[in-house]
């Protein structure tokens, strides 16, 4: 007798749906979220999991919101995230309130000075902000950045260390093409004024979903570092800037370089040169083979 199949309880449904919703590609989840709540038949479950899944998929994502008064963009991050839905805008000291399930920011104010930089960060912060502006301008069409103070906002001179994070969020959604992609890109900045130098790790990451007539995903990611002296904040900004754009474009020419040469090594190895028996399969006298006579020698029927 076959097993009987289990109900699955709220907390199961609940997390199932939130792993889908958090493992959407770029520019997806709203197409995932609608088939989800089909799916689910079930408003209470799935506002549970919209709810907690979509705050983390907008911030590990970096997705980009227009601001409501049309002023600029907010990346939507951890690093600039004050309250529960507001985050930072720095670059016009503004404050926006985000709609994290429709994704879009329904309200602004202006940000109060407990949450901005102080004037000495601010030097910094703003000079790298300019110098990140013109590489992303050059380097990605549709790209958005922004600079963040994580640490040490409350410094008013020389004589202690800070840290900056540079955010780089690209994508580029073409549903109607069955196609979607993203780059992401987080720079952290330590400022280290007792040893006269300056720390840079970065982290990044490219996806790509490509679902005509199948289902082909990218999810690369790279991690490197280096460092630079401690300079007037023009200088650290410019430093600063072209170490972010050498290693940004090594890293896309490997990616091109290993993705090239796909046919010719990766899928190679994917097959088996010679099957299990370590013989070529005679296609040039294929008669010798009886598939019907196999069968009945392991089955032991005689004719």
């Amino acid at each position: 007798m076959a097993e009987e199949e289990c109900e699955l309880n709220e907390k199961q449904k609940r997390e199932i749906a939130k792993w889908f919703l958090l493992n959407s590609p770029a520019g997806e989840i709203q197409y995932i979220a609608k088939d989800l709540r089909s799916v689910l038949n079930d408003e209470k479950v799935y506002n549970e999991a919209a709810s907690e899944a979509f705050p983390l998929y907008n911030k590990s994502h970096l997705i980009c919101l227009e601001l409501p008064n049309r002023s600029g963009d907010v990346l939507v991050a951890s690093y600039n995230e004050l309250e529960e839905n507001e985050f930072l805008d720095p670059r016009t000291a503004q404050v926006a309130t985000v709609d994290h399930v429709k994704q879009v920011c329904t309200d602004v104010r202006p940000a109060a000075d407990e949450e901005l930089s102080s004037p000495y960060i601010e030097e910094f912060r703003c000079a790298l902000d300019a110098e990140m502006l013109k590489y992303v301008a050059e380097a990605y069409p549709k790209g958005i950045c922004s600079v963040y103070c994580v640490d040490g906002k409350d410094v008013e001179g020389p004589g202690s260390n800070f840290e900056l994070v540079v955010v780089i969020s690209a994508a580029k959604n073409s549903p109607q093409n069955f196609c979607n992609g993203s780059w992401r890109s987080v720079w952290n900045i330590e400022f280290k004024e007792d040893v006269q130098m300056l720390e840079v790790r970065g982290k990044l990451q490219v996806g790509a979903h490509y679902y005509e007539e199948g289902n082909v995903q990218l999810d690369a990611k790279h991690e490197c570092k280096d460092a630079t002296i401690f300079q007037a904040p023009d200088d650290c900004a410019i430093s600063i800037a072209n170490i972010i754009r050498h290693y940004e474009a090594e890293y896309l020419e490997s990616l091109e370089a290993s993705y090239s040469n796909l046919p010719d090594t990766t899928f190679k190895d994917l097959r088996r040169k010679l099957p299990v028996t370590r013989t070529q399969f005679p296609w040039h006298n294929t008669l010798q083979f009886s598939l019907t006579r196999d069968i009945q020698k392991e089955l032991g029927i005689d004719k």
